[in-house]
């Protein structure tokens, strides 16, 4: 089972604290896969979705929230699509008009009712139902990736409105999540790792949310690890280029002149570096008979690579 199919799995046994919640993930699921059909003396609901977590909760919420049983079977998804589609359908006009009144799809007008597919601001008024729409909007059309790759949670959304409203509603919560259009669809995500953990804490999703944190944290350390082994191996390739730059200075000075012609502190540190070549310039400066440390052997070996460089310019040699 994908992780984005294990916090559904979660989500899905997760029950608000009452009937406004109840309500309010209701809302969720009509205002994404609801579809309201006319006929001449009556109106149906259909809710339809392919994945049977939301059929299941879907009928409990229904049952449980208004009393009512919706009838329940399977269409194919057609021939390009291989997939099972759940359908629940509710005939009764007065158990639609009650549903869609509560969940405010269903307003009065001048005596005259008005259906707008949108997310009504009582119905998510309070924390507990929002928790409960945005819980409801992700079993329904939500997804989140493995956190072993990549941080991405999203919902796909079917029109811009929703996505819009529901982008509101999750930023509620002190968080950034952001719209962007793909094919017919809009998208509600968020890609940092610390904002998904946080959403899941908000849906409810609290075994989710430790299976993430472990990763990230073995995440991080594991970047941690390879960042200070990256900057020790470049310091490394630093100290390595830099001593065989005075190998071959104090080589070339030793062919030309003789190492015997430079000032004693230069010959004697010149020598030392030929015999230790691998050595710290803190472990060179201990040997000489009058130690000196890191930056007075830095300051000799500077001042022979200088004298390396105006030896070859005297014989018009580039290095």
């Amino acid at each position: 089972m994908s992780f984005s199919s294990k916090v559904k799995q979660e989500l899905y046994e997760h029950f608000g604290n009452g009937r406004h919640c109840n309500i309010a993930e209701l809302s969720a699921f009509v205002n994404i896969c609801g579809h309201i059909a006319f006929f001449k003396d009556h109106f149906c609901l259909k809710i339809q979705t392919e994945n049977y977590l939301v059929a299941k909760k879907c009928f409990t919420l229904l049952k449980n929230t208004f009393n009512i049983n919706s009838e329940t079977f399977i269409k194919s998804g057609g021939k390009k699509r291989r997939t099972k589609v759940y359908v629940l359908l509710l005939k009764d006009s007065d158990q639609v008009e009650r549903l869609l009144r509560a969940t405010g799809i269903w307003l009065t007008k001048n005596g005259m009712p008005i259906i707008r597919n949108k997310m009504y601001p009582t119905v998510v008024s309070g924390i507990c139902c929002r928790r409960a729409y945005i819980r409801g909007a992700f079993i329904s059309v939500g997804s989140v990736n493995n956190p072993e790759k990549n941080y991405h949670l999203e919902f796909v959304m079917p029109s811009i409105e929703l996505a819009e409203q529901l982008r509101d509603l999750v930023n509620t919560f002190d968080l950034d999540s952001k719209v962007v259009e793909r094919k017919d669809h809009y998208i509600v995500y968020l890609k940092e790792g610390e904002q998904i953990v946080d959403l899941l804490n908000v849906m409810g999703a609290h075994v989710a949310l430790m299976n993430l944190e472990n990763v990230r944290i073995v995440k991080e350390m594991r970047n941690d690890i390879n960042r200070k082994v990256n900057c020790e191996t470049a310091n490394l390739n630093k100290v390595v280029l830099a001593a065989v730059k005075q190998l071959e200075d104090i080589t070339y000075i030793q062919q030309s002149i003789g190492l015997d012609n430079l000032p004693w502190q230069l010959e004697e540190v010149a020598r030392l570096r030929l015999e230790y070549p691998d050595t710290s310039l803190k472990e060179l400066g201990t040997y000489l008979a009058e130690p000196v440390g890191k930056s007075g052997v830095n300051h000799r070996l500077r001042k022979i690579s200088n004298l390396a460089e105006t030896l070859r310019e005297g014989k018009g040699e580039k290095k």
